[in-house]
């Protein structure tokens, strides 16, 4: 495993690039480090949510006799009597405002009790009655619900198309026509979302299971009519997000408004079936690729469309087919995207949106063009690479996936690989390998941070950034000690707070990027006035604030991608038609890594994410209640050990000094992207079954089996 290095760093040593443990590790594993249910307070009343029963309707009637007769319980609010919210064009936000129900698990009503316990069973003794109105949570192509949205998840555009397609398309000596699809998918951190809400008067403090605290502030200062600078939200320690909690949902909302109600600290938690329903889901795609290549394998054409859901409550849209726009060298490229209302909780982010499921349909179309033209797969993703960013027209500032295959190729022993499916055995197992491409935007936003040099040359360092177990404390801190040239016990960051300044969420692959820029920025400025000073630091020391916006508004015009492949090895039962993976490797090009001990592990989690997404994930609608029938980890399965036998991460050494000051990309989200596709590949490698869809069920691959499939 190599690591990359761009910058020189000022001391004797630096850690950057080498495996360093976590700096809060031993708080985690002891129970010293504090998550937001956790934080103590005096006087801490307990709040529970009550949900909705009906996935469209109307509350006729709340009783809440029965639970206010139990001492333990202080108040309920509901839709007659919680304050009122400012409108913010998010409904999901702006719980108990009307008796409105939109989807099934929808916050009615909340229950604030002495202790969690007495909250519960209030909960339980709430009546609701409704008026139910017909739903629909099943995806119809032919729905008057369908449309084409303004734009897609990031901004992008919802269509795009350069290059005459039917022309280039009827010009293919090999044409390729075939529909993907992927399911709902949910995250599932292992802290649930949890908030504690306190107020000082007009001013809230909200410790919040977070993403994004500065974010967050943001998002409900103007839900409560209160200007930004007097919420104020800390989240010192996430237990995984995965993109549920990159915005607020509706529980810190729930207990602001109860604390504030009560005038005491209000703490709340999800249980994991409300999870489901509350912090967001991956939308459901049905994805058309069309493929059109010359008889040498060179495509000429790309078609990739995409059909998702959203809710009625208000519209998110993956960003399914952007990928498409840029992975492969084409003459013509057509993207496009539309979207049906269902009577569900409203789609969120999810690790990687969009660029999952996309990639997941364009890498299997790629891997069945490479059957019909006869080219080893590698090989044909290696003759179809760009100059440029096709979309855009700009140069990368870097673009490593040739090295990526190369490499990954090499390390994974793909060189020999017999071409025709279904010819390696090992008594009853069928054994094939499968390859596919990784990518994933390189975003950087504007940050502020505070750096401070004491006289006794103690660094510390404050960003309202977050570590959702990624590391991103520990890589901060490399930086600056790297910067400062002294060791790692000599700088103490802080983050999770929003009253440090603006910055982004930890989602996206920013957060590094983003956060270093202007720790650096303000590290190099204290550095120049200590050295102007003759290296005298004064007595009450030296801070300074730094604001990174100008600075990114002036870097070049650039495509830059982090990418990467993934290469799959399977075997499968001949005769029940179960997939197991034996090896799943990956060689990915992702700018200068920091730490590589807390790489390898973001990079591993992606691609056990992956193999989830691949083998078992799927969210089940029940169509009569209109909920997520498997809405717990007992029906819900995600991928364990067990379900992959050798697991390895790699990358290569790649400098790119058109990034940011610390020549980082982020990786959190790479990880993911391209390993379905490379295990369906493998699995078609095996059996010469072809499965379009995931998750890859046993009885799809033995259905295929028998069938003979090809």
């Amino acid at each position: 495993m190599t690591t990359t290095e761009t910058k020189p760093h000022h001391g004797p040593v630096s850690t950057v690039g080498t495996s360093v443990e976590r700096l809060e590790g031993s708080a985690k594993v002891t129970g010293a480090a504090r998550y937001s249910f956790e934080v103590p307070a005096d006087g801490v009343l307990y709040a529970w949510l009550v949900t909705s029963t009906i996935a469209s309707g109307r509350i006729t009637r709340v009783d809440t006799t029965a639970a206010l007769a139990d001492p333990e319980v202080v108040a309920i609010l509901d839709h007659t009597s919680a304050p009122r919210l400012q409108e913010v064009g998010d409904t999901e936000l702006e719980i108990l405002q009307s008796s409105e129900v939109r989807f099934h698990g929808q916050v009615v009503a909340v229950v604030v009790a002495n202790s969690p316990e007495a909250a519960r069973e209030g909960a339980a003794q709430v009546v609701l009655e409704y008026d139910r109105y017909p739903h629909s949570v099943v995806l119809d192509p032919d729905s008057p619900d369908v449309y084409v949205p303004p734009i897609v998840n990031g901004g992008e555009a919802t269509e795009s198309e350069f290059g005459e397609l039917d022309k280039e398309l009827a010009e293919s000596a090999v044409v390729l026509d075939a529909v993907y699809t992927t399911p709902p998918h949910h995250t599932a951190p292992i802290e649930p979302h949890a908030a504690l809400a306190q107020w000082d008067g007009e001013n809230l403090l909200l410790y919040n299971s977070d993403q994004g605290p500065y974010t967050t502030s943001a998002i409900l200062a103007p839900l409560l009519g209160i200007p930004q600078e007097r919420v104020r939200v800390v989240a010192e320690h996430i237990g995984g997000g995965f993109g549920s909690k990159f915005v607020p949902r509706a529980l810190p909302v729930a207990v602001a408004l109860a604390a504030k109600v009560l005038q005491r600290p209000v703490k709340g938690v999800l249980t994991r079936q409300q999870m489901f329903a509350l912090n967001g889901h991956r939308s459901e795609t049905r994805q058309r690729v069309r493929l059109g290549a010359d008889a040498d394998g060179r495509l000429r054409a790309i078609e990739h469309t995409s059909l998702q859901h959203t809710s009625r409550t208000m519209e998110f849209v993956e960003n399914t087919t952007t990928s498409s726009r840029m992975v492969y060298r084409a003459n013509a490229i057509r993207t496009s995207h539309t979207v049906g209302r269902l009577d569900i909780p409203t789609p969120s982010f999810m690790r990687t949106p969009g660029h999952v499921p996309g990639m997941f349909g364009l890498e299997t179309a790629i891997d069945e063009l490479a059957v019909e033209t006869g080219l080893d797969p590698v090989e044909l993703r290696r003759r179809n690479e760009p100059e440029v960013d096709l979309h855009t027209g700009l140069a990368f500032s870097s673009r490593g996936l040739q090295e990526c295959l190369r490499v990954g190729a090499e390390r994974f022993g793909w060189a020999g690989r017999d071409p025709q499916p279904g010819n390696r055995r090992d008594g009853r197992w069928l054994i094939g390998t499968g390859v596919a491409v990784s990518t994933h935007p390189d975003y950087t936003f504007p940050a502020t941070a505070t750096v401070r040099v004491d006289r006794d040359g103690r660094i510390g360092v404050r960003v309202a950034g977050a570590d959702i177990g990624t590391g991103a404390r520990t890589a901060l801190t490399q930086l600056a000690a790297e910067e400062f040239g002294v060791p790692l016990s000599h700088v103490e960051v802080r983050i999770g707070d929003s009253s440090f300044g603006p910055a982004p969420a930890a989602g996206g692959s920013m957060g590094t990027s983003s956060w270093s820029w202007p720790m650096l920025a303000a590290a190099r400025e204290i550095r120049g006035r200590i050295e102007a000073s003759g290296g005298v630091v004064p007595e009450e020391g030296i801070e300074f604030t730094a604001d990174s916006t100008d600075d990114l508004a002036r870097r070049a015009a650039l495509a830059r991608h982090t990418f990467g492949a993934q290469f799959a090895e399977v075997r499968v039962d001949a005769d029940t038609g179960e997939v197991r993976v034996d090896r799943l490797h990956a060689t990915f090009a992702a700018g200068r890594i920091i730490n590589a001990r807390t790489a390898r592990s973001q990079f591993l989690g992606g691609m056990i994410m992956g193999l989830g997404m691949a083998l078992t994930e799927i969210g089940e609608l029940d169509l009569q209640f209109g909920d997520f029938a498997n809405h717990d980890f007992g029906n819900y399965h995600i991928a364990a050990n067990a379900d992959v036998r050798d697991l390895q991460a790699h990358w290569i050494d790649e400098v790119d000094d058109q990034l940011n000051p610390a020549g980082v990309k982020g990786i959190g989200e790479l990880g993911i992207v391209g390993a379905a596709a490379a295990i369906g590949n493998a699995i078609h490698h095996a059996t010469g079954v072809r499965l379009r869809s995931v998750p890859f069920r046993i009885e799809d691959v033995r259905s295929g089996l028998r069938a003979g499939s090809r």
